[in-house]
């Protein structure tokens, strides 16, 4: 497989009115896979990308698949401890950062530190061999564990090219002409739907990750002045931007996808007053998948609650409690679709669990009627998701219960009008403990991305357990949310 980056439209860094045209885009991947061949980056090896939401990150994905290397992409405001972690789980050939932007502190780090923008170019080196072939690993995306036993998920070249031609045949070539990015690149939704699908259906890609109060309030104009045809997000996005933006003055959007977390019909119906179109769509898919494998468009029928429509390439089904997979009835969703992972990186534990009889087992429950339609009726696991970002319970419990006043911790989601869901959790303090909620998150928030620090706090005599000697985490969760908690 060849990368030809002249098909691609220009990226723009919104914030700074940065662009690259695809001949500069083209002439820095060039330059930054002949660095990074220089540096020891072999085909086969990992280059562990820091930093994100720019052009220049996209020079450095493509620059490492032109090495013939896989990308892992991570969250670049993990701390310290968790990028070590990260680091010794992977082993990368370096570490890839912009100076010019934020990212985790990697001082003491055992592999070389790349910043790209300040390396001298390589002399008489190669450009990379662009040795790739479809099924090699093109990148790892980490949903969890980066304090504990991390669990990244691999996708091959094949199954990113299979989910970025399904999206464009979905979405429509003239509607990714023109699109705007509002989330992070670090998973599957932001980089695989929403920058990705656009570059490789030769778009302009607008890039405006980690929008506040203040500059969502523009949200509208710079839709139209940049004439923005499509746009993804999830709904914790539109709850702020609902409230912060006037609607574009003219209606230049032609497709708006809300994923990553359930969706109201009341906020879906809110969007598409907002945004002018119909033609929103409530999406379905998650980092195990290369994003979305299925949704529903108001164009085609008006929102409800829990409605996810059709599969877009693929087929689902329902594993029912008696074990029986059924093309329809109720259960849990199990899809198989081109675009699935092919594992968890080094977890063949993991990977064994949920890919079973040609089957992605997503652990979310739900109906299939008789038609295909799909529609969400809960979630089988334990994952918080707080706006789309999922966050493993187990790993909270692990990291409160290296503190030296909390004997134990249950952690759990707890609903939240902005981001969906936030982290709560109980703890059993050591006799004689003198610490707060306050103090256990400052805690927290020197060892964990603050996404994953617990934002409530319920102090309890007894983490109550199962009949097996587990945590009771459903029956903790209701006690909990029942009684009020120490913020």
């Amino acid at each position: 497989m060849h990368l030809t980056l002249d098909r691609f439209g220009a990226i723009t860094d919104v914030r700074r009115d940065d662009v690259w045209p695809a001949g500069r885009l083209a002439a820095e991947v060039a330059r930054r896979a002949a660095i990074l061949g220089l540096r020891g980056l072999a085909p086969g090896g990992y280059a562990l990308i820091a930093h994100g939401g720019t052009p220049a990150f996209f020079a450095d994905l493509f620059a490492t698949w032109r090495a013939g290397a896989c990308a892992v992409c991570i969250n670049p405001g993990v701390t310290k401890g968790e990028l070590a972690t990260l680091v010794d789980f992977t082993a990368p050939a370096a570490v890839l950062v912009d100076g010019d932007g934020a990212g985790p502190d990697t001082e003491g780090l055992p592999v070389p530190v790349l910043d790209h923008g300040r390396e001298p170019d390589a002399p008489h080196a190669s450009e990379g061999n662009g040795a790739l072939s479809l099924d090699d690993p093109a990148v790892i995306l980490f949903t969890s564990g980066t304090t504990g036993e991390p669990k990244g998920v691999v996708h091959t070249h094949r199954s990113l090219q299979a989910r970025i031609a399904l999206n464009i045949v979905e979405i429509g070539q003239t509607r990714l002409s023109r699109t705007l990015s509002v989330l992070p690149t670090h998973f599957g939704h932001g980089l695989i739907g929403n920058c990705l699908s656009p570059l490789f259906a030769g778009g302009n890609l607008f890039l405006a990750p980690d929008m506040d109060f203040r500059s969502m309030a523009a949200l509208g104009s710079l839709l139209t002045d940049r004439d923005i045809g499509f746009m993804s997000s999830v709904p914790s996005f539109w709850k702020i931007a609902l409230k912060a933006a006037k609607p574009p003055g003219r209606a230049s959007l032609q497709r708006v996808h809300i994923g990553s977390a359930p969706l109201s019909s009341g906020l879906w119906q809110d969007v598409i007053d907002w945004s002018g179109t119909r033609n929103v769509a409530n999406a379905y898919g998650i980092t195990e998948t290369a994003n979305w494998t299925a949704g529903a468009s108001a164009a085609e029928g008006p929102p409800e609650d829990g409605l996810i429509g059709r599969m877009w390439g693929g087929k689902a089904a329902v594993r029912t409690e008696e074990g029986d997979i059924r093309a329809q009835g109720t259960g849990e969703i199990l899809l198989q679709t081109p675009s699935v992972m092919r594992g968890y990186f080094r977890r063949d534990d993991l990977t064994a669990a949920v890919l079973r009889d040609g089957w992605y087992h997503t652990g979310d429950l739900g109906r299939i009627d008789p038609d295909g339609t799909l529609r969400l009726t809960g979630r089988a696991k334990h994952e918080i998701n707080r706006a789309g970002i999922k966050i493993s319970p187990e790993e909270v419990d692990l990291l409160l219960e290296c503190h030296p006043q909390v004997v134990e911790a249950c952690s759990f989601g707890v609903p939240d009008e902005i981001s969906g869901e936030i982290v709560g959790a109980a703890v059993r303090l050591a006799d004689g403990a003198d610490v707060d909620g306050a103090a256990l998150r400052t805690w927290c928030l020197a060892r964990i991305r603050r996404e994953g620090a617990p934002e409530r706090w319920y102090f309890l005599p007894e983490i109550a357990k199962t009949d097996r000697g587990k945590i009771d985490r459903l029956g903790v969760r209701d006690r909990c949310l029942g009684e009020g908690g120490d913020r």
